[in-house]
């Protein structure tokens, strides 16, 4: 299939049900599920429509579709009882975090049981001999970093909003360091599990390496809660370094900048963080944080090591960066400025919505490797000038990641088929470059047609494991499937 062959199917605010998934909302008892969950809980348990709401909210523009009712689970056997319970009425469940997922991830399209997760906040272990710890799902990565900084150690994914640990293990979370540290499949050692069943399950140990048995660990990340809820975590830590430089260049082209990134990486410099930022995404956090930086398409930069190693990085990568035209580098290792710098990075989402506030912002990623990446960020933005659209780019671009922030009138049909075509093409491009329709949002309501062309045969597999694990479809329906 080529591009321009893609048919793009309507957003819309209805669940997809195909043969494969069954449709809860048609073979469950809710009213006597939500009676026995009340008997159990108590007041632990809420079916307030206000609440129900607050945890139905997706940060995309796909309608709030709320659950039945929330329970605040307090502890892992609150999560084991309320599965069981939801499993012999086949009622759906989702579990919650922070509520940052955008892809849908958290809507309930057939109503059910929402499991909120933020009170589960405990930091059980910490073992710095080994660079482990172990966390309970609602811990967020700020709150673990908070905890850790008188150890020398650090948790290093970073996707940019103050994310729940377990979140981030069920979208299989990235962010800015991901080009030295890896993603949270890198990163997680062992999880302890609540299955379909209400079961409690362990998944590894803290052991840095396993040879024995299926990879259960890797096969929960990046499920979405649809296999099982994720009730403790044990990370891999990673020692402070000694120097930590931060700075940014300018670059004539989208196309330019690429370019160095690509040689950045194929050079082999262990650079920690680089992030690109288009000309309209270094206006809006210009405006939105009060900078003054040149308007023009922009590298931030992050180097890690001792003092002389962080200064020999810079130096290589000054070398690069003139062969393709990038001026003004400027780099510094005062953590003030290097905290304001990569702050105004992570403030990009409501930088770009500040740029048009009556709109609603659609954020899509997509990855590729990283010799296609010039070609597929300079189409993409092609395609956004010429649909007359605002959308501004920004990735982590050292793993071939990025992503577009369209700021669309959604009451306005013309506009809202534009986005459409733009996220489609993005899509079906990055897989025809033997990339990924998401690098790190997850596939949730939003990415489901794409899964199909990107897995082929494989899905079946996916479907297969999803039927054996989860028989009456309960954990997060809805989601991931076409």
């Amino acid at each position: 299939m080529s591009i321009s062959d893609v048919r793009i199917a309507p957003l819309t605010n209805e669940p997809s049900v195909n043969n494969n998934q069954k449709d809860n909302s048609d073979t469950c008892n809710h009213d006597a599920a939500i009676k026995a969950l009340q008997a159990q809980f108590g007041g632990k348990l809420s079916t307030n429509l206000t609440v129900r709401e607050q945890h139905g909210h997706t940060m995309t523009w796909l309608t709030n579709q709320p659950p039945d009712a929330v329970l605040t689970a307090q502890n892992k056997h609150d999560v084991a009882q309320a599965v069981a319970i939801c499993n012999q009425y086949k009622m759906p469940v989702i579990a919650f975090g922070v509520g940052s997922s955008l892809e849908g991830q958290l809507n309930a399209p057939y109503g059910g049981l929402c499991i909120d997760m933020h009170e589960l906040d405990a930091i059980v272990q910490v073992n710095n001999e080994d660079l482990t710890v172990t966390v309970q799902p609602g811990v967020t990565r700020e709150q673990l970093n908070h905890y850790l900084r008188d150890t020398g150690l650090f948790f290093p994914i970073d996707p940019g909003a103050n994310a729940s640990i377990g979140g981030m293990v069920a979208t299989r979370a990235s962010g800015t360091n991901a080009v030295r540290y890896g993603t949270m499949k890198d990163v997680v050692l062992a999880l302890e599990v609540v299955t379909a069943s209400g079961d409690i399950i362990r998944t590894g140990t803290r052991a840095k390496k396993s040879a024995a048995g299926y990879d259960l660990t890797r096969l929960m990340i990046g499920s979405e809660g649809t296999l099982g809820i994720v009730t403790e975590v044990t990370l891999k830590l990673f020692g402070i370094n000694e120097c930590i430089g931060s700075g940014l260049c300018h670059f004539p082209t989208i196309e330019d900048a690429c370019q160095a990134v690509m040689l950045t990486i194929q050079m082999c410099l262990p650079i920690a963080r680089i992030e690109l930022l288009d000309a309209l995404q270094v206006k809006a956090c210009n405006q939105y944080a009060n900078l003054d930086l040149v308007e023009t398409p922009t590298l931030f930069v992050e180097f890690h090591g001792t003092e002389a190693g962080v200064c020999e990085q810079a130096q290589t990568f000054t070398d690069i960066i003139e062969e393709f035209g990038g001026t003004d580098f400027v780099w510094d290792t005062n953590e003030a400025e290097r905290k304001r710098l990569w702050q105004a990075r992570h403030n990009a989402y409501h930088a770009s919505s500040a740029l048009r506030p009556e709109a609603k912002a659609l954020s899509t990623d997509a990855c590729v490797p990283i010799s296609r990446l010039a070609e597929c960020v300079s189409a993409t933005a092609k395609d956004i000038e010429d649909a007359g659209m605002i959308g501004p780019i920004v990735g982590h671009v050292g793993d071939g990641n990025f992503h577009v922030l369209l700021l669309v009138d959604t009451d306005n049909p013309e506009e809202v088929a534009k986005a459409e075509d733009i996220i489609g093409r993005l899509a079906i491009r990055a897989i025809e470059m033997d990339g990924t329709c998401t690098g790190e949002h997850g596939i949730g309501q939003g990415k489901q047609k794409y899964m199909q062309q990107e897995h082929g045969n494989a899905l079946g597999m996916m479907q297969a494991i999803k039927s054996a694990l989860d028989p009456n479809n309960i954990l997060n329906p809805g989601k991931i499937w076409p």
